[in-house]
């Protein structure tokens, strides 16, 4: 939900049950797509991916702007639950979300992930939420936004 914060909101003020309450309603009313991963009947990874606008925060972040953002699907958000990363899970989920996106047409699908440290080490947990550099990279996404902070653009155009 921190990308579609809309414009003047302060993220502790919607964060927890606000968020949930949020979330359920797009979800129920068919406007948040993503996908569920599981491991032996125990959800244990997800993935967030929708149409670039519904994201109101991109267009905010001044490296993220686009002038083709209302032909963009992103893929802005991961949850991998403790235990199952490195496995392959973020994998098969961007490689899903790939497939859903292809499906709805989508010719453009561009990520956010975070930039790897200078050091080769592995980026935290904690602000790997975006996906990593590798994991993008994997699947053929190309960089094509490079800011001086800790999050790139990437994209990968598909065949229509």
């Amino acid at each position: 939900m921190f990308w579609r914060q809309k414009k003047g909101e302060k993220w502790d003020a919607v964060k927890g049950d606000e968020n949930r309450r949020r979330f359920e309603g797009l979800v129920c009313g068919g406007h948040a797509h993503g996908a569920l991963a599981y491991a032996e009947g125990e959800p244990v990874g997800w993935v967030s991916f929708d149409k670039r606008p519904d994201f109101d925060k991109l267009d905010r972040a001044p490296s993220f702007k686009c002038a083709d953002a209302s032909e963009v699907w992103s893929i802005p958000c991961f949850f991998i639950r403790s235990g199952f990363r490195g496995k392959g899970v973020a994998s098969a989920l961007l490689g899903f979300a790939i497939a859903c996106l292809k499906k709805r047409g989508a010719t453009i699908i561009e990520g956010y992930p975070v930039k790897p440290a200078k050091d080769g080490a592995p980026s935290p947990a904690a602000f790997a939420w975006t996906g990593t550099r590798r994991l993008f990279a994997a699947h053929g996404f190309r960089i094509v936004g490079n800011r001086d902070g800790g999050k790139q653009r990437v994209r990968l155009t598909v065949g229509k």
